[in-house]
């Protein structure tokens, strides 16, 4: 074929506001390899996702420009493409040049005689065997999502000063208003309501008297930019990581609208649907670490942001508290610990305090 007439270039799409480049991780296709139109031909990963790039129409991948673990800007040229397959009397533009046959081995020395009773010649120590008990180790290649997590992280950790407050929040008249909804929220959206909508419902109304906590300070702490609306980020844990879609407008989102919001984002992370636009903008975020059983923790910021909330498992526990006579009750109530992780460059420990006791008299007022 004409290389001239009969190849295309595939370069790497656009992938989301912000993205200049990203990692080629694999490849799905071989040099030879037919490829049908809008077909995965590679897999790219960026900061914020994984994708697969697909081929921009039907033909024959007749080279491979960019190898994996390649890192290629956005409208790099990654492949080059036949429009039409090869025939068996056709031999490709690209196709390798036969193998070059390996130079014939020198012949091996003929073994020297040893004398079987020299005192001169030293027996070789057995071989040492394996302790049948002993485990295998195994090494595997980190994913590329996992070393960009623990890039981020770092970065985060060497960004800002970090600290994290908490506070135990009373979640009974939540609980109430949660078994009043949960049949007819279950109908409408086929998920599961649980407690974190109305969480995140108090946490993101509280930001509204603690704008500070929902802003961002510029590398040298010169000046700090308080964001109009709460873009929320949830962080999901995904097969592939951890990914943290972004909830935009969520200041305008009742517990329903909350909570149907947050069952479609972290579907998608799962499914793999998410796009990469979806995962940028965040102005504030929430770890729902309780889902996984855990009281409390200390979450890492989320970079550019000021503020990370963690959620803890709700569990039932024996609460002491005094009637309006000052009498000693002991009553069960569902608690859960919330801790905020933030940037102690902007936010002082009173600043923490505060929001999170308005996040807690909102939950406790149901």
């Amino acid at each position: 074929m004409s290389t001239a007439d009969s190849e295309i270039t595939v370069t790497l799409p656009g992938l989301g506001e912000g993205v200049t480049e990203a990692t080629v991780t694999r490849w799905l296709k071989a040099v030879g390899d037919p490829v049908e139109s809008d077909e995965a031909l590679l897999e790219v990963a960026t900061d914020k996702v994984d994708t697969e790039i697909p081929a921009p129409t039907a033909g024959v991948l007749v080279q491979i420009v960019e190898p994996e673990d390649a890192v290629v800007a956005v409208g790099a040229v990654v492949a080059r493409l036949g429009i039409a397959a090869p025939t068996s009397a056709d031999t490709p533009a690209s196709a390798p040049p036969p193998p070059v046959p390996a130079p014939a081995p020198d012949p091996a020395p003929a073994p020297a005689t040893v004398d079987a009773v020299s005192p001169a010649v030293e027996r070789p120590a057995p071989a040492a065997q394996p302790d049948p008990g002993a485990g295998v180790d195994r090494v595997e290649k980190l994913p590329r999502i996992r070393r960009t997590i623990a890039r981020r992280m770092v970065e985060s950790l060497h960004t800002a000063a970090q600290l994290t407050t908490v506070v135990e929040a009373d979640l009974t008249l939540v609980a109430m208003r949660r078994a009043e909804m949960k049949e007819q929220f279950h109908e409408r959206t086929g998920a599961r309501l649980s407690y974190l909508p109305f969480i995140a419902v108090a946490a993101v109304d509280a930001l509204a008297e603690h704008p500070i906590v929902n802003a961002t300070v510029n590398a040298d702490c010169s000046e700090v930019t308080y964001h109009g609306s709460v873009h929320l980020g949830m962080a999901v844990d995904g097969p592939k990581g951890l990914m943290v879609p972004v909830i935009r407008g969520a200041q305008h989102r009742g517990v329903v609208e909350m909570g149907t919001a947050i069952a479609s984002a972290a579907a998608a992370v799962r499914d793999g649907s998410i796009a990469p636009d979806d995962l940028s903008g965040g102005t504030f975020t929430i770890t729902n670490t309780g889902s996984r059983g855990a009281l409390f923790d200390t979450p890492i910021i989320n970079q550019p942001q000021s503020a990370i909330l963690g959620v803890g498992a709700v569990t039932e526990r024996l609460v002491p508290e005094r009637d309006t006579d000052g009498a000693l009750l002991i009553r069960i109530r569902p608690m859960v610990y919330l801790s905020l992780t933030y940037d102690h460059r902007l936010i002082d420990g009173a600043d923490a305090a505060r929001y999170l006791t308005s996040v807690r008299t909102r939950l406790e007022s149901g």
